[in-house]
């Protein structure tokens, strides 16, 4: 299989702000064979484990099984639990949290999970 279609969040307009941002991404993600997200695209609450608000959108990505790149070059600069968090997902197979935009082409380009389709 072919992964020539990977969303770049930034190039669609596409950012997490807040709860309401998710539907939005599950949609723009129809069709595609990834998501790339960069620290840019996310909002401070992301990045404050307790707002919840990365834990619902990452249990989104897998409910619909998207595959999905987060470029965050530090994540220790996001304090202890959220390094955690990125450390944890170095092997998942849907999310990944990686140093480089590049890092996060070459994975999401990688034969992978199907993408996500409209039923």
């Amino acid at each position: 299989m072919s992964h020539n279609n990977i969303l770049i969040a930034s190039d669609a307009g596409l950012a997490v702000r807040s709860y309401d941002d998710i539907a939005e991404f599950m949609g723009a993600c129809i069709g595609t064979d990834g998501l790339l997200l960069t620290e840019g695209d996310l909002s401070a609450t992301f990045f404050d484990l307790k707002s919840r608000l990365a834990g619902e959108l990452l249990q989104k990505f897998v409910n619909y099984g998207v595959r999905v790149a987060i470029v965050v070059p530090d994540p220790a600069a996001h304090g202890e639990r959220f390094r955690e968090l990125a450390y944890e997902h170095r092997t998942h197979p849907l999310i990944r949290f990686v140093r480089s935009h590049e890092a996060a082409m070459s994975w999401l380009a990688a034969p992978g999970t199907s993408p996500i389709t409209h039923d």
